[in-house]
């Protein structure tokens, strides 16, 4: 991957309430300069906190995900973010479904960031009930994120 300048990074996972958030709360804890944001494809948990497992997983952590809400993708998003990180491959068929024309944001798994993992993508762990899981792959590719663009 390319190096190149960015300030603003948003996640996108499903709902907007295990993934996501966690993942902009660990990148907020790692990168306190970066602009973090988090949303979701579909909108059935808009308004709401993550998921009070993903929550208190992330405590234990020393991650805080409180203040966090849910809301939804917008295609306005590629043009307020310099680079939009999603959990799996259905995200990104649907994050690129709603590309503007003629907008270059990368979209990108966020596991790109991990090479050395041996998933692609983080496991839903609303479905999986594996949530240190989740966050083992999220803090993994934080650090091979922070370290690809130098921050």
């Amino acid at each position: 991957m390319t190096r190149s300048p960015v300030r603003r990074v948003l996640f996108v996972c499903l709902g907007n309430i295990c993934r996501s958030p966690s993942a902009e709360g660990v990148l907020r804890a790692l990168a306190p300069d970066l602009e973090i944001d988090s949303a979701g494809t579909g909108n059935w948990h808009v308004g709401e906190p993550p998921y009070g497992p993903a929550i208190r997983a992330a405590r234990a952590r020393g991650y805080d995900l409180s203040a966090l809400r849910a809301r939804q993708f917008s295609h306005r998003d590629f043009v307020a973010f310099d680079e939009i990180l999603v959990m799996d491959r259905s995200n990104l068929a649907d994050v690129e479904a709603q590309r503007p024309s003629g907008v270059p944001t990368p979209v990108r798994l966020f596991l790109d960031y991990a090479p050395d993992q041996p998933v692609r993508e983080v496991p839903d762990p609303y479905y999986t009930r594996d949530f240190n899981e989740a966050l083992d792959l999220i803090e993994a590719a934080s650090r091979g994120f922070i370290a690809t663009h130098d921050l």
